[in-house]
C-alpha cells in the first residue's frame, strides 16, 4: 500500500541509501579510523589475517546493525505504546518496560546461569510482559494514575525499584560483572549469534505492529470513539502489548537498557508525516535505527579516544526532550 502522506514516501524510498551511509559512517570512525577501500575489501574479499577486516566483520559491522535493529525496535515500541494510550510520555524506557526485562536476565543470570541465548531471550520476554501489566495494573487502580505524568512517575518508581532488586540479587550471588552490561549498554559487544537468533521474533513483532497499524490510528483517537466505529479496543490493546514485549524484550537481550529512543522518535515521526500510524510505525522504525545508529557513533568522540555510554547520548537527547514534553503538553492525555 502506499504511503498517505509525501514525507513516508520520501522516508521509507530514501531509507536503504540513509541506512548504507550510516553503516559505512559507522564503520569507518572510532579510535580506529578505517578507509573506504578497506572497509569494501573486507565485505567482498575478507582476508583473516588482516587486523582491520577483523575488526569490521566481527566488531563494528555487528555494531552497527545491532544499533539499526535496537533503535528500530524501540522506536515501534514507543509508537505502540504513544498511540495505544494516547500517552505522549510512554516508552518502553520510562515505562519501566526495559527495566522489566533487564530484571528477568538478572534472574536467569542468577538461576538458570548455564542457559543459553534462548533462556535469555524468553526470560527477556517475561520481564518486559510483568512490567507493563505491574505499571499499568498500579495505574489503573490509582486516582488519576492513567495520565502521563503520573504513569511516568510511576514506571521510574517500579523501573527504579526492580533495578534496585537486580543489583542486590548481582551482588549477593556475585554475578555483578555480567550483569553491568544490560544496566550500561554498550553496542561494542554485540552478540552477532544472538542478532541472528532474535531476528525471526523481531519480524513477528514488526509484522504484528505494522497490521494493527490502521487500528493503533484509530484508537488514538480516543476509546469511545474506537468502540464508537465498531473496533474491539481490548483485541488491539492485547496485540500491540504483544508486540511491545516481543520488540523491548529482543532490545534489551541484545544491547542492554537504552533509554529515550522510544520516547523521541515518535514524535519525531508524528510531527513529518502525520497522525496515521500506517506511516508512523514504519517512518519510526527507520529513524529510530538511524537515530541510535548516529548516536553511537557521536558516543565514541565525546570522550575521545575512549567511548561514552550510549545510554549518556540519548539521555543528554532525551531528558531536555522529556521537560519539553512536560512542559508544553501538561499532565492530560493526548492524541
Amino acid at each position: 500500500m502506499r504511503p498517505r502522506h509525501p514525507a513516508s514516501a520520501l522516508i521509507l524510498w530514501s531509507a536503504p541509501v540513509v541506512i548504507v551511509l550510516t553503516m559505512l559512517l559507522s564503520i569507518r570512525y572510532g579510535a580506529k579510523h578505517i578507509e573506504i577501500g578497506t572497509i569494501r575489501d573486507a565485505l567482498f574479499r575478507f582476508d583473516e589475517g588482516n587486523v582491520n577486516h577483523q575488526i569490521i566483520m566481527h566488531s563494528r559491522l555487528p555494531r552497527v546493525v545491532g544499533a539499526l535493529l535496537v533503535g528500530a525496535f524501540l522506536a515501534i515500541s514507543g509508537a505502540l505504546m504513544q498511540g495505544m494510550t494516547r500517552n505522549y510520555l510512554a516508552s518502553p524506557s520510562i515505562m519501566g518496560v526495559t527495566d522489566g526485562s533487564a530484571f528477568a536476565i538478572t534472574l536467569c543470570m542468577v538461576f538458570a546461569p548455564n542457559g543459553g541465548s534462548m533462556e535469555m531471550i524468553f526470560y527477556s520476554f517475561a520481564g518486559s510482559a510483568f512490567s507493563i501489566v505491574l505499571v499499568f495494573g498500579l495505574a489503573s487502580l490509582l486516582p488519576g494514575g492513567l495520565s502521563p505524568v503520573r504513569m511516568a512517575i510511576l514506571g521510574t518508581i517500579i523501573g527504579t525499584f526492580l533495578g534496585s532488586v537486580s543489583a542486590a540479587l548481582s551482588t549477593y550471588f556475585q554475578v555483578s560483572q555480567n550483569i553491568s552490561f544490560w544496566y550500561n549498554a554498550r553496542l561494542h559487544q554485540m552478540d552477532p549469534g544472538l542478532i541472528k537468533l532474535a531476528l525471526p521474533f523481531a519480524a513477528v513483532g514488526i509484522a504484528g505492529a505494522i497490521w494493527i497499524s490502521k487500528s493503533i490510528s484509530i484508537l488514538a483517537l480516543g476509546e469511545d470513539v474506537a468502540v464508537g466505529l465498531g473496533q474491539k479496543t481490548v483485541r488491539i490493546k492485547l496485540a500491540a502489548t504483544l508486540c511491545v514485549v516481543i520488540l523491548t524484550g529482543i532490545s534489551v537481550a541484545l544491547a542492554g537498557k537504552i533509554g529515550f529512543v522510544g520516547l523521541i522518535v515518535p514524535h519525531i515521526a508524528r510531527f513529518l508525516v502525520g497522525l496515521d500510524y500506517k506511516s508512523v510505525i514504519p517512518c519510526a522504525g527507520v529513524l529510530g535505527g538511524v537515530f541510535l545508529a548516529l548516536c553511537d557513533v557521536l558516543s565514541r568522540f565525546l570522550n575521545y579516544p575512549f567511548e561514552m555510554p550510549i545510554g549518556v547520548v540519548t539521555a543528554m537527547i532525551g531528558v531536555p526532550f522529556f521537560l519539553y514534553l512536560t512542559r508544553t503538553r501538561g499532565g492530560g492525555k493526548h492524541a
